[in-house]
Order: C-alpha cells, then sequence, then structure tokens
C-alpha cells in the first residue's frame, strides 16, 4: 500500500514574530516494512538556513532558521510511503522473557535499532515500581515475549481512560499511570516504562495514524492524526514489533513510522524558540490518504 502523507502544522502570532529556530522531524522513517519514496516540507516564511542531519536514531533533522519578522509561520510536509504488510507472528517462535534480556545485555549493537539504548529511564519514562509490576503480571509463567507484551497492551488500553484534558506533553508516565489516563503519549510512556523495568527494550515511535469515518458519512479534510506507540524487542530472531496500546492492537496497514527514539523528546515532530509578544495559536492538520 502507497499513502500520501499531508502535515501541516501553522503558529498565529498576535503581535507577530521577530525570529524562529526549530528543529524539524519530519520525513517519515524507512524500516524494515516502510520506504519512503519521497518527501519534502515547505516552510513558509522562507528561511535563512535550514542544515539537514541523520539523527541519532536514524531521522532526519531539518534545523531551521527564520530571521524575518512574520504573523505566521506555516511548515507543510508532504511525503508517499509505500508500507508492506506486517508478517504474522506464531507466538511459538517467541522467546521468553529471560532469553530476550540476556539477548540485550549481550548485544553489542549500538546503531538506532540496537537494543542496548532501550533498556535505560528518561525523565518521561523512568523506572516506578509501581509501573515495573504492573508489567510483571502479564509475564508470569515465562509466557513468550509476544503473548506478555500483547496482553500488556491490551490492558493498558482496558484500564486507563483516553482523556485529552488529563495530561500534556511534558506528563511523566508515574502520573499518568497514577491517574489512569492521558493520550496516546502517556499509554506509550507507560507501556514502555514498565517493558524497561522489566529488562525488556522497548522504544517510543511517533507517527500517522489513518482513520475511518463512521459509515455513511464523508472523511474530514486534516482529521488524520499524529499518534504514538511502541515498539518492543523480541530477541535477535524476531528483532522489533510494534504494539499500540491506545488501540490494542499490533500496528500494521494504518500505523506510519515517523521517528523512534527513548521518548518523545527524540522524536518530537517540531520544536524549537519563537521571540513574540502577546498571545500565539497552533493549528495542526493531518491527513493520510491511500492511493489506489
Amino acid at each position: 500500500m502507497i499513502y500520501s502523507v499531508r502535515h501541516t502544522t501553522t503558529y498565529t502570532y498576535e503581535d507577530g514574530a521577530r525570529f524562529a529556530q526549530c528543529v524539524l522531524r519530519l520525513r517519515p522513517r524507512d524500516t524494515a516494512r516502510q520506504t519512503v519514496l519521497s518527501s519534502q516540507v515547505e516552510i513558509s516564511p522562507e528561511p535563512a538556513q535550514a542544515l539537514r542531519q541523520l539523527g541519532p536514531f536514524g531521522e532526519e533533522v531539518v534545523r531551521v532558521l527564520i530571521d524575518q519578522p512574520h504573523h505566521q509561520l506555516v511548515i507543510s510536509a508532504r511525503s508517499r510511503v509505500l508500507l508492506a504488510p506486517e508478517p504474522g507472528m506464531g507466538l511459538f517462535a517467541s522467546p521468553r522473557l529471560a532469553d530476550v534480556r540476556d539477548q540485550a545485555s549481550r548485544s553489542d549493537d549500538l546503531g538506532p535499532d540496537g537494543p542496548a539504548t532501550f533498556l535505560y529511564p528518561t525523565s518521561s519514562t523512568p523506572l516506578v515500581k509501581a509501573i515495573t509490576a504492573y508489567a510483571r503480571e502479564s509475564f508470569a509463567d515465562q509466557r513468550p515475549i509476544y503473548d506478555a507484551a500483547h496482553e500488556l497492551m491490551s490492558r493498558i488500553h482496558g484500564d486507563f481512560a483516553y482523556d485529552v484534558t488529563a495530561t500534556d506533553v511534558a506528563t511523566p508516565a508515574a502520573v499518568a499511570f497514577a491517574h489512569r489516563r492521558g493520550v496516546c503519549q502517556d499509554f506509550a510512556n507507560v507501556m514502555v516504562s514498565g517493558l524497561r523495568g522489566l529488562g525488556v527494550p522497548a522504544a517510543y515511535v511517533s507517527g500517522y495514524l489513518r482513520t475511518e469515518p463512521p459509515p455513511g458519512e464523508a472523511r474530514l479534510q486534516g482529521a488524520d492524526a499524529t499518534h504514538a506507540w511502541v515498539r518492543v524487542w523480541c530477541g535477535i530472531d524476531l528483532g522489533w514489533v510494534g504494539f499500540d496500546p491506545t488501540n490494542a492492537v499490533v500496528p500494521n496497514s494504518d500505523h506510519i513510522v515517523l521517528a523512534v527514539g527513548r521518548d518523545y523528546a527524540d522524536v518530537a515532530p517540531i520544536e524549537g524558540v519563537i521571540l513574540t509578544e502577546g498571545r500565539q495559536s497552533l493549528k495542526v492538520e493531518v491527513d493520510v490518504t491511500p492511493e489506489l
């Protein structure tokens, strides 16, 4: 399946802005089952500088400098992505927790897909005893890691309420876990924290989720969404497998990977500094369209 993705972010400043310096991660990442056919970013006003480089987790990073006064900053990314179906996962082939921990500790792969980087806590995904204990319930009786991670994903989906007012981008996993509510970022943070507490490499994934309108209703422009889910390292043979605790599904044909990191700070699509006075507003529109 080939998808066209449009991701437009518009900042509007009541009193205008004099300067903006941004870091962009808006090119989808190439993976074993995802190939980026084309990708471009348009910025208005035109930046004075735009430096492209490769980030530590295989993502393309563009550092942008805008030094002219403006009342609106529009960043529009367009990409075409070829997505192959996720191969069927036989549970009999999945190793157990102890084997995965042993393989991860012995791995000397320090590349962007190596397991070692994703074993350690971050400020957003700290090791919390209560979260580790919660995750451990799914790993009883030496269950295969794929089976156990799938159950953990489903438990988070069932035990947590989706609530856009409960958290913000800076909310750590411990807070979301205590209140049992949040958004996709919080669901992913809790699962990542719990798995790392058990010694399982887990990565935070940002990307796009294609949504379907209710039966009989037209699909609205800009109605798709940026999304977050988890990748779990299931041993040397199976490698990384995706799990979406917000929707209790294994990502397949509707999940497009934008960036992979330890937590949101590594994968934020846009971040930076803007010099302005007065109020400002933000509008984000995402369209994920299959090419028939």
